[in-house]
């Protein structure tokens, strides 16, 4: 198994609906976005993937959050913002490009610190468009 992996960084505001103490109210976070791609064979180049169509995916969809209010981004609207949601908002639209590429699995991490972060990861040979829809507010 071969495995590539590309991080870019945003910061972006959110707060979280339900019991979850000082966390309800609107705060930030300096996040990363951490994008990992497995596949069990190499092109006939010697490569996995082209690091060059991946990084620029990566950067505009971290770009889309910078300096923003997670919940004014069209695709979370109306979803709470957990770190969760947020990785499987941006797994299903990196899935998108990545299924049929002979590509088997796609990680997404979305770390709120140094010390956490929640993951998505799934096998990109099942994937179907809007096959997850994210936890919604109460």
């Amino acid at each position: 198994m071969y495995e590539i992996g590309i991080s870019a960084e945003f910061e972006a505001a959110h707060r979280l609906v339900g019991d979850f103490g000082p966390a309800a109210r609107v705060h930030g976070h300096r996040y990363r976005l951490e994008v990992i791609i497995r596949g069990e064979r190499l092109t006939g180049d010697g490569t996995l993937y082209d690091i060059g169509k991946l990084k620029p995916a990566i950067d505009d969809l971290a770009a889309s959050f910078h300096y923003r209010d997670l919940a004014d981004v069209e695709g979370l609207a109306g979803v709470n913002t957990t770190a969760e949601n947020v990785a499987s908002y941006c797994w299903d639209t990196l899935a998108g490009m990545l299924h049929n590429q002979g590509l088997s699995t796609l990680i997404v991490r979305i770390w709120e610190s140094a010390n956490i972060y929640a993951a998505r990861e799934g096998e990109l040979t099942h994937f179907r468009p809007s096959a997850h829809t994210p936890i919604r507010r109460r």
